[in-house]
């Protein structure tokens, strides 16, 4: 009796490639010569048409079939200055695989240790969900404020931001008030939402991991911004800033707000997930 996995039971598949096509395969390292993953690559035409995109595997590579001819090559990477070349495929004097070397670039410089303080009037916090399974209903909180405290090591920081609920704006009256009801946000019983975080993970390059609580709707979960710290300004006064985007993505479910109408052939009215971007600087507290 042969199981599963015997040798007859397996099957094998030999990729086989159009007459006309040509494999474009590289590899992308740094200056020590270590592979660099999830690159970001993409091959265009001479005119600028896209011809394919990924990103390349854990050794650094990827590899491409195109019909042969000319074509622009760019890759990108966080941390590193990205790269842009042409290369002519189907040419027997070009070698097969070719290595492509990216430099580091230096990440922004960081903030100073101290006590920085949100500000509401160049910041904001927006959230998009997704409505009747097709157009995105996009809305922001116009009341907030928040507090960062900077530690002389960077992972060591912290913050805490607080945001109005009666404050949701999605630009329709009818619908913001039934946000702020008993069905959502129910901010008369609840009326703050409140994300604190001790926890400042470096990534790579200017890319952080803010990891902390979110109460919302009287409960807490746990939710990471994926952070781009895009480094230090100063403003019209002399004053010094820093800045950041940071997106994350909430299940509704995770805070019960769970208020769901159900149309025609079962589609919701509502997404369950609710995607949240916020674009913030800060300000150093003499």
């Amino acid at each position: 009796m042969e199981t599963a996995g015997s040798p007859s039971q397996r099957s094998s598949a030999t990729l086989t490639l159009p007459p006309t096509a040509r494999l474009l395969s590289c590899r992308v390292l740094d200056t020590v010569h270590q592979p660099v993953r999830q690159a970001t690559f993409e091959v265009t035409d001479p005119i600028g048409r896209r011809i394919v995109r990924g990103e390349t595997d854990p050794y650094g590579g990827f590899t491409a079939a195109v019909p042969e001819g000319e074509y622009r090559l760019s890759v990108t990477a966080e941390g590193y200055a990205p790269f842009h070349g042409a290369t002519l495929v189907g040419d027997p004097a070009q070698p097969g695989t070719a290595e492509i070397v990216l430099d580091a670039v230096e990440p922004p410089l960081l903030p100073q240790p101290g006590h920085w303080e949100l500000d509401p009037a160049h910041s904001s916090i927006g959230f998009t969900a997704r409505h009747i399974g097709l157009a995105r209903i996009r809305g922001r909180f116009n009341t907030f404020a928040g507090a960062v405290r900077i530690a002389e090591r960077m992972e060591d920081s912290s913050m805490h931001v607080i945001i109005d609920a009666a404050s949701i704006d999605t630009g329709a009256r009818l619908r913001d008030d039934h946000l702020r009801s008993g069905d959502f946000l129910d901010a008369a019983r609840h009326p703050t939402v409140e994300f604190y975080s001790e926890r400042f993970i470096h990534r790579i390059g200017s890319r952080w991991a803010v990891a902390g609580a979110l109460t919302l709707h009287g409960v807490s979960s746990a939710v990471t911004l994926d952070t781009e710290y895009l480094g230090l300004g100063t403003g019209m006064e002399g004053e010094v800033r820093a800045a950041c985007r940071a997106t994350t993505e909430l299940d509704r479910g995770d805070f019960t707000l769970n208020w769901q109408s159900m149309l025609a052939h079962g589609i919701a009215a509502i997404g369950s997930s609710v995607e949240v971007t916020l674009d913030v600087q800060i300000v150093h507290k003499a």
